[in-house]
């Protein structure tokens, strides 16, 4: 008897899911290179005798580069595609992480290479959502988006827990060192495996290729991309909406990113190794809650439910709920209180992850790179004035009270907003 052969398509690893991996790789690595100064910057404090307002500044410079590159590397995604782009952004970043043991020696050095990180880093979800935008179907784009975004808390787990080991251990040189490496096996397997076009990738299935050719109408980048309609897009008011909500949420991230160790060590008493110990747990609650509220949205979906309803409604719980822990923080009884509540203060903000942040490839697919660049934009002022303003505001007051407040009014300026204004309804084609 003849033995008919088939495409083995349901049992294939499908080429979607390895532009997914790398791309929360890329996030993961981000992130760690991001957060190891959080930690090492208790003990450069210690060395250099710089104030809470300095270390604020130190720590806020990254977000220079990181805003003023959000637009153009949105553009250049746009234009030649997220690979190169992204590909580009982590050797950048990399090369930065590395060399900034070597420019501490000069403050002046330390906020330039600082920058120059941010510039790098800058193209991270730029370059991510240029590429969701042809290789992920509609009905994954919640839990995917999600997926890629919890490479942001995972890499604060790991970099908490590992930097405050390595800077015990080895000194806080150490930590820039080993995780700057990581960025450049990332960069090697990344030009092997990436495609801008799924449909130039020989290893998609026939089943993958018909699941993905409708998305290419969002074009490849050889296929001469369309002009961006700046105008039209900054005209929407759903486009302002986002821009909005993605500083009003980034607002409490980036304070806690940048200050959730110094709390822990100064207000709650805990040594440096175990100030990064404990702030690794509310990362590790939101890496959870991100994941949990992207499948929940999907599941919804899968159910007919309207998807503005769910972007509203996961934004809704996710600032209200953020805002009440931080409030209660503020007043924390004793640090095990305190650690539980900033684990429901940043498990809280994982649910708006599932809210604004797939909204851009709801309202514009074909641009949401682009649309990505711009509201990061917005979202990167809060890492350098909330960073900085937290620092002032501490020296001020000699506690976290009226920060913490500040963040809960910011979170609620943002659901007012996105309440009445957010759509998940497509406004550009």
């Amino acid at each position: 008897m003849q033995t008919i052969r088939t495409e083995p398509t349901a049992a294939r690893w499908p080429a979607r899911y390895t532009i997914l991996t790398l791309c929360f790789l890329a996030a993961f690595i981000c992130y760690i290179d991001r957060v190891n100064i959080s930690v090492a910057v208790l003990a450069m404090q210690e060395r250099f005798g710089w104030s809470e307002t300095v270390k604020g500044f130190v720590l806020s410079s990254f977000f220079i580069g990181y805003m003023l590159f959000q637009v153009p590397s949105g553009y250049l995604a746009n234009r030649y595609g997220g690979k190169w782009v992204l590909g580009v952004a982590v050797a950048w970043w990399s090369l930065f992480t590395v060399i900034t043991p070597f420019a501490a020696l000069s403050l002046p050095l330390l906020i330039a290479a600082r920058i120059g990180m941010g510039l790098g880093e800058a193209a991270m979800f730029p370059g991510a959502y240029n590429l969701f935008g042809r290789w992920i179907p509609l009905a994954e784009r919640s839990r995917s988006v999600a997926l890629l975004l919890s490479g942001v808390p995972i890499g604060n787990v790991v970099a908490l827990l590992s930097s405050g080991w390595l800077v015990a251990h080895y000194g806080w040189p150490s930590a820039f060192y080993v995780f700057g490496a990581m960025g450049v096996i990332w960069v090697i397997v990344w030009i092997v495996c990436a495609y801008d076009n799924p449909l130039d990738n020989p290893r998609l299935s026939a089943d993958e290729r018909a699941l993905l050719a409708p998305l290419q109408s969002t074009r490849a980048p050889a296929q001469a991309a369309p002009d961006v309609p700046w105008r039209k897009l900054l005209a929407l008011p759903p486009v302002w909406a986002l821009i909005v909500n993605h500083f009003c949420s980034n607002w409490g991230l980036y304070m806690l990113l940048a200050w959730l160790p110094s709390y822990f060590r100064k207000a709650q008493g805990f040594s440096i190794e175990y100030a990064g110990l404990y702030s690794a747990a509310p990362w590790l609650i939101m890496f959870l809650t991100i994941n949990l509220s992207g499948w929940l949205a999907d599941a919804l979906i899968r159910r007919g439910v309207d998807l503005t309803l769910i972007r509203k409604g996961m934004q809704t719980f996710g600032l209200v709920g953020s805002s009440t822990c931080l409030l209660l923080a503020s007043s924390a009884a004793s640090p095990l209180i305190s650690v539980l509540l900033m684990c429901g203060a940043l498990g809280a903000l994982g649910f708006t992850w599932s809210g604004f942040l797939p909204n851009h490839l709801d309202i514009a697919p074909r641009y949401a790179g682009v649309l990505m660049g711009i509201t990061n934009t917005a979202g990167t002022i809060p890492g350098i004035f909330a960073v900085q303003i937290t620092g002032w505001l501490v020296d001020v007051s000699g506690s976290y009270h009226m920060a913490f407040a500040l963040t809960a009014a910011v979170n609620l300026l943002g659901l007012v907003v996105w309440l009445l204004f957010g759509t998940a309804k497509r406004v550009m084609d």
